[in-house]
């Protein structure tokens, strides 16, 4: 029996689809876990790379700490998390927001940093001081970065929610990982398609929202420099 056929044979099974343990279910789980681990990698990593970017006082140390962040095994910080705090919600994002605070900081940061010079001085010399030159200014020029290390970021934590099963939480990582416990090659299948999937969907979202967002003008510049 080929992959296909194994796939087509679990997604049309009714019982796929109800209950607990569906796919709607189990995929409302796994975007639960995925929009709270952004939203606070969010909240933390876009203010610090706003402050450090405008000011340019502790860039440095901040984005080499964002770096050696990325270099941290997720599992492993969900299992020393699991340890300290106990099995339930908290390790999951704790986990995921370790995994999706340094792009979003890094590319906040560097967007800032990368405002022309000469942009900043025509600002100045237009009255616009501090707050007004960060918001008028650097940060819809770095809209584009920084929702790039978003995007990253998003399609990170979409992949790596399923971890969330190894602790007993849910989402579509139940699916592989019963999968691999049961040997059901049809549900293992299904899990990792359900999981690129979504992983695609949120790519395609985070273009939609680049053209709502970005000027016709930056995009083409940010296009240009990748």
């Amino acid at each position: 029996m080929n992959v296909l056929t194994l796939l087509v044979e679990w997604f049309s099974d009714p019982a796929q689809w109800t209950g607990s343990a569906g796919i709607p279910a189990r995929l409302g789980e796994h975007v639960h876990y995925s929009l709270l681990g952004l939203l606070l990698s969010t909240v933390i990593a876009v203010p610090v790379g706003l402050l450090t970017g405008h000011t340019g006082v502790g860039g440095f140390l901040t984005t080499s700490l964002a770096n050696f962040a990325r270099a941290l095994p997720t599992i492993g910080v969900l299992f020393l998390i699991v340890l300290l705090a106990g099995i339930g919600l908290v390790p999951v994002v704790c986990a995921l927001v370790a995994l999706a605070v340094p792009p979003i900081l890094v590319n906040t940061h560097e967007g800032v940093r990368g405002v022309d010079p000469r942009l900043r001085d025509a600002a100045v010399g237009m009255g616009m001081r501090g707050r007004e030159v960060l918001f008028k200014l650097e940060l819809p020029v770095a809209t584009p970065l920084i929702l790039m290390g978003m995007r990253t970021a998003a399609v990170q934590v979409v992949a790596t929610a399923t971890i969330a099963a190894y602790v007993g939480v849910g989402g579509l990582g139940r699916y592989i990982v019963d999968g691999q416990a049961r040997q059901d090659l049809s549900m293992l299948l299904g899990g990792s398609v359900l999981v690129v999937g979504l992983a695609v969907v949120t790519t395609l979202l985070f273009a939609g929202l680049r053209r709502l967002l970005v000027a016709p003008g930056l995009r083409a510049e940010a296009a240009a420099t990748r």
